[in-house]
């Protein structure tokens, strides 16, 4: 099973997600190199896909998918700094967590936002934004599409 370094970039009350031409809209992340730990593959897939470089992550759970175990990470972004596609990624946009099940994404992007948002030690416990009123193979080519198959999310809340 590969590992993947995800990341849940939060501006107010939107998330951002991003695309390569003609797929899907996902979180950023990517493959975890096996030189380096899942944070560090975090901020380097951010920097990667979107330009953003970020100086806190804070570890949120692990989600099993069916051929990867993704590590999310989650960040604020301030309004000064600017996603801009780079690498594979075409674009980049943000939207209200509750938009994702009426986008073009993958379950495991669907799963994760959905945990992320529905957990009570989930993040919008943690620092709320916006008004706190949410409802519920190599390293070119890490999205996470061969997930798209039904999750296995028994394993999905760090402790």
């Amino acid at each position: 099973m590969k590992d993947r370094a995800t990341i849940l970039c939060r501006r107010r009350d939107k998330i951002l997600l991003v695309t390569r031409r003609w797929s899907r809209w996902a979180l950023p992340g990517g493959t975890i190199r096996r030189t380096e730990s899942p944070h560090d593959a975090a901020l380097r897939e951010l920097a990667e896909e979107t330009t953003l470089v970020v100086n806190g992550l804070t570890y949120l759970f692990q989600f099993r998918g069916l051929g990867k175990r993704h590590h999310i990470f989650v960040t604020d972004l301030p309004d000064h700094l600017t996603p801009k596609p780079h690498n594979e990624i075409s674009a980049c946009d943000w939207f209200r967590p509750e938009e994702t099940p009426t986008l073009v994404t993958s379950v495991s992007t669907r799963e994760i936002v959905r945990l992320a948002f529905r957990h009570p030690d989930a993040i919008m416990q943690q620092a709320p934004f916006g008004d706190g009123s949410m409802t519920d193979d190599d390293d070119d080519d890490d999205d996470d599409e061969d997930d798209d198959r039904q999750e296995d999310t028994s394993d999905h809340i760090a402790t």
